[in-house]
This record gives C-alpha cells, structure tokens and sequence, in this order.
C-alpha cells in the first residue's frame, strides 16, 4: 500500500451543519431570595446563573441571618438582630456589628474579603417624621453598606447594602 499524505484543510465540519447545531444549557447555581416564581431558562424558581451574583445573595442572606434561625446550624449568621434591640445603649454599634459580621463570614465564607463597613441611622420615625420616609411609626433603620470582594471569581469589588430596623 502507497503512503499517502492528505492535509487537514479537506477534512472538517460545514458551517450550517444542522445536526452540530445545539443550544448550550447553562445549570443555575442556585435558587435567588426572595424567592420568586422562575421564568424563561430559571425553572420553577427564579435562579442566578453567575457565581459571584449567588456569593452576594449567601452574603446578604449570612448578614441577615440571626443565631438559631439556620435548622440544623444554630451558630450560622451574623446575630445582628441583637443588636438592634439595644443600639440606643450602645455607643460602639458599629465596632460590635463589624466584629460579629466578620466572625460570621470567616467561620461560613472565608472565600470573601470584607474591605470596608459604614452605617447611618437614618429615618427615624416620630412626630415630625412624614409618612414617605417609608419608616413605622417608633422605629429607627439602621443602613449598613459593607464592601467587600471575592479574589478566587476575580471579582472588583462590590457593596452590599442591607436595612434593619429598631425600636427607636
């Protein structure tokens, strides 16, 4: 049998091959909170289809929650909740939160850098409050915006501003 060379340029795939033609299905990583009913390619709940969007909304979610919420994980969450009941008496609020959020993301996000917290008390709610500050009656928000990134996404980074409220 004769040795024969043959080049690549003959060989190959068509463009406008129906049958290599196919539609690329990207999973969820996870379901987004609030939950809400899914549309389009989400299923039957809304999901995020990024990892650093679902880093964010397991930050909030970690924020926000208070120890014994987590079935099964009592010391899950940053337990800030505590704090509101008694932010008119004390002076350091933000020392105390900063400590107990990084406490919290060290132990269940260690993946995430905080970089920066603020905090303001503002729309406090009374008689000379209006009703369009959006603030019940006897109670206080407290805004938090903490900075923070995620370096193994290569993500900048980004801030997450999260509202409570107390009795003020």
């Amino acid at each position: 049998m004769a040795k024969r060379d043959i080049t690549f340029r003959s060989v190959g795939v068509q463009q406008g091959d129906p049958g290599l033609e196919k539609e690329i299905n990207i999973r969820g990583f996870g379901i987004k909170t609030p939950i809400e009913i899914g549309t389009g390619r989400s299923g039957i709940f809304e999901m995020h289809f990024n990892a650093v969007s679902q880093a964010e909304d397991n930050l909030r979610n970690l924020i926000l929650t208070n120890h014994g919420e987590r079935l099964g994980n009592h010391g899950y969450g940053a337990n800030l909740r505590t704090l509101t009941t008694e932010v008119s008496s004390i002076d350091d609020f933000d020392t105390i939160a900063m400590e107990r959020i990084r406490n919290a993301v060290t132990k269940h996000m260690p993946f995430v850098e905080l970089s920066s917290f603020s905090s303001d008390f503002g729309g406090t709610s009374g008689a000379s409050a209006g009703p369009s500050d959006g603030v019940p009656a006897g109670m206080t928000r407290i805004n938090m915006r903490i900075k923070y990134r995620i370096p193994q996404l290569r993500s900048p980074e980004r801030a997450i501003e999260i509202s409570m409220y107390c009795v003020g």
